[in-house]
């Protein structure tokens, strides 16, 4: 195998770093902002493992020129944020709040200023509280006002920002939040999980067409967490069971956009979202995006029955076990990359595909002033090695995201999981460039 080196990825190729405003904000109050379903979510008790909230989380809100200087110092020539957008509109609709909008006018220029290219996601999970109460994503309504906030924040800052994102993971926010219950809004109800989907899609496309009309260089795309899955059988049962899981985590949201419909027939689940579709949606659903971001951590066993992946591992875990296993549970697997990535090329609808989400959470140890995280470093590598092998397949791959550039707030998982090419230490909020963070200042600059 050839020694990994940048110059193998093209010159054109982005490099970035990833991170999403709840989870690194914190100033969850100030200066005029709204609450979000998060900060209704993690204010509830017994919501977050470990009890926390992004109330404060890394400070980013204070601390955004420090961290950004972080990113180019690393060498990234890119950052990509979200916009919360009950900081913009903290009724969801209507009132402006100036200070937000000031607030990532700043980000922005301090991007800029410093060589780095500023890739702006319009929607990472924070919906309004204020919205969450009229319905939310269930309420169809939502696309209209979604619409309303793209177009402010597209006036504040799209004369300075090109690269957009709509969506941050659309299967996520729906499916976990609105059918599981395990984030915001703690929704559990297939008629509402259906209704959000149908209407998510829906929103991404009109989105898309507010930043075309509002922006006359807009590069447009959006994300998807792609999730691979591998047959613990080789049944009919166990390949409808693939089938059927493919439908609903990584084509219910791809396909809509494409004009291929929605996968029912291979995910009878999705049957029911018929009664929210109305004459036209199969043509306002339709977007013709710039570029697809794909976003990829792990890949799933898939089995036919509910039976405990703990029972199903001494008949099929032998091969399982030759896999390592991140500190949220997620195996390890780089070939899970190439696959996600060929999956969405093979649609024929994008040129450009980035990788806008990788990375793992492994248990960091602060030495001295040093974490010797050699596994996140290797897990890193693996992983661009399968970009380039993704390239030299002909799959058109620009540019990669390292999820994450901080630890932050994880979520469900609350502090626990640390994914951070840069250490956080929460009570001090002092950041320590991690051995992984090293890696990446050599390898950039080579």
């Amino acid at each position: 195998m050839t020694q990994l080196a940048r110059g193998q990825f093209g010159d054109e190729f982005t490099w970035g770093v990833a991170h999403a405003a709840y989870q690194v904000e914190g100033a969850w109050d100030a200066d005029g902002k709204g609450p979000s379903i998060w900060d209704t979510f993690t204010h509830r008790p017994r919501t977050v493992r470990d009890r926390s909230n992004g109330d404060v989380a890394c400070d980013f809100y204070h601390r955004y020129a420090g961290d950004t200087a972080l990113v180019k110092r690393l060498g990234f020539g890119a950052q990509r944020f979200s916009i919360s957008w009950p900081r913009v509109l903290p009724d969801g609709t209507g009132r402006v709040n100036r200070a937000g909008l000031d607030f990532y006018s700043r980000v922005v220029d301090a991007c800029l200023e410093r060589g780095v290219e500023p890739w702006v996601t319009l929607y990472h999970w924070d919906l309004p509280e204020a919205l969450q109460r009229r319905g939310g994503w269930a309420n169809r309504d939502i696309v209209d006002w979604f619409g309303e906030y793209v177009g402010v924040v597209a006036d504040a800052l799209g004369d300075r920002v090109r690269h957009w994102m709509i969506f941050n993971e659309p299967c996520s926010f729906t499916l976990v939040g609105h059918l599981a219950g395990q984030h915001a809004p703690g929704v559990r109800s297939l008629r509402k999980f259906l209704a959000a989907v149908h209407h998510v899609n829906l929103a991404q496309a009109a989105g898309a067409r507010v930043l075309r009309d509002s922006l006359d260089d807009a590069d447009v795309g959006t994300t998807h967490i792609v999730t691979p899955s591998r047959m613990l059988g080789t049944t009919r049962r166990h390949q409808r069971a693939a089938r059927s899981l493919d439908a609903l985590l990584n084509r219910a949201h791809l396909e809509p956009n494409f004009g291929l419909g929605y996968p029912i027939a291979d995910c009878p689940l999705l049957r029911g979202i018929r009664r929210y579709q109305r004459d036209g949606d199969d043509k306002a659903v339709l977007v013709d995006w710039d570029f697809i971001g794909v976003q990829y951590y792990t890949r799933l066993l898939v089995h036919p029955l509910p039976v405990p992946l703990l029972h199903a591992l001494p008949r099929y875990g032998r091969d399982f076990r030759r896999y390592e296993i991140t500190a949220t549970g997620w195996e390890v697997q780089p070939d899970g990359l190439h696959e996600a990535l060929t999956k969405v090329h093979a649609y024929g609808k994008v040129s450009r595909i980035y990788v806008t989400e990788n990375g793992a959470a492994f248990p960091d140890h602060l030495v001295g002033d040093r974490i010797h995280d050699d596994r996140r470093t290797a897990f890193y590598r693996d992983h661009l090695e399968q970009v380039r092998r993704a390239q030299s397949d002909g799959v058109p791959v620009h540019g990669y995201f390292c999820w994450s550039l901080l630890d932050n707030f994880e979520w469900a998982e609350g502090f626990g999981p640390r994914f951070g090419l840069v250490y956080t230490e929460f009570a001090t909020q002092r950041r320590i460039i991690k051995d992984s963070g090293r890696w990446f200042q050599e390898f950039l600059a080579a």
